[in-house]
């Protein structure tokens, strides 16, 4: 009878010790609730980065480093002096792209039959023969323009002859005597520039040679920056030799 209570006594015990235990589970319980308030609060790492670079970016952009110092603007020098400005995203070869692109766009009567001709553009507030280095890319980038949509270009500065120089060898020339006086040319492009707050507000037209009527026009406005960095040639500038020194002179 003994050994039949022990026998009992000791399945009871066993059976005891096997079954779970109800504070392991509602600790897991609360454990898992923990967590899951946790996971309710975990920063997005990635929307952080992005945050921190646009922030970076605008602080570039505010001239301040990733260290927090002021960025210095980059100094561009040439034979005639030089000027402050970060490295440009575009020159002025993108601006005359867009104002070809319009002038096509409402053109009349000009086709891949009608020669044209590019002129350069005139300062607006003077007599209309007086120009700028500006004036002067302007006309080629327009030239280089036109002549990508196959229109038929003349340059009616080129002479007939190459002139052989200890300079060079040239082509062309500004002297009148030595250009022909018979160049076919139907169309012609010329515009104005206009000193602007800021930069050039620049006026495109192309004219009829006979009738005078235009044909297309254009405008746009051209940053300050992007004519500050055309920079005028050493040959460009009024020169005046003093006690052997070639001093020139500024605009």
């Amino acid at each position: 009878m003994k050994l039949l209570f022990t026998t009992l006594a000791l399945l009871t015990l066993s059976g005891c010790s096997m079954m779970p235990d109800m504070g392991l589970f509602g600790d897991t319980q609360e454990n898992a609730d923990s967590m899951q308030e946790e996971t309710s609060d975990i920063i997005n790492i990635e929307g952080v980065e992005n945050t921190l670079l646009t922030q970076e970016n605008e602080d570039q952009e505010e001239g301040i480093d990733e260290f927090g110092a002021i960025v210095k603007p980059a100094v561009y020098s040439s034979v005639n002096g030089a000027y402050k400005s970060r490295p440009l995203a575009k020159h002025i070869g993108d601006y005359v792209r867009n104002m070809a692109q319009d002038l096509v766009s409402n053109m009349e009567y000009v086709t891949e039959r009608t020669p044209v001709a590019v002129t350069h553009f005139s300062l607006i507030d003077s007599d209309l023969k007086e120009t700028n280095l500006l004036g002067y890319q302007i006309a080629e980038s327009f030239a280089h323009e036109f002549h990508k949509f196959r229109m038929p270009v003349v340059e009616f500065k080129a002479t007939q002859f190459i002139r052989v120089t200890e300079t060079g060898d040239f082509v062309m020339s500004r002297d009148f005597l030595d250009l022909t006086s018979t160049t076919p040319i139907q169309y012609v492009l010329t515009g104005t520039m206009t000193k602007h707050q800021g930069g050039y507000l620049v006026n495109a037209r192309m004219l009829g040679m006979e009738s005078n009527v235009i044909v297309a026009s254009s405008q746009m406005f051209v940053p300050f920056y992007v004519v500050d960095a055309l920079i005028p040639s050493e040959s460009s500038k009024t020169a005046e030799i003093v006690d052997g020194v070639r001093l020139i002179k500024g605009e």
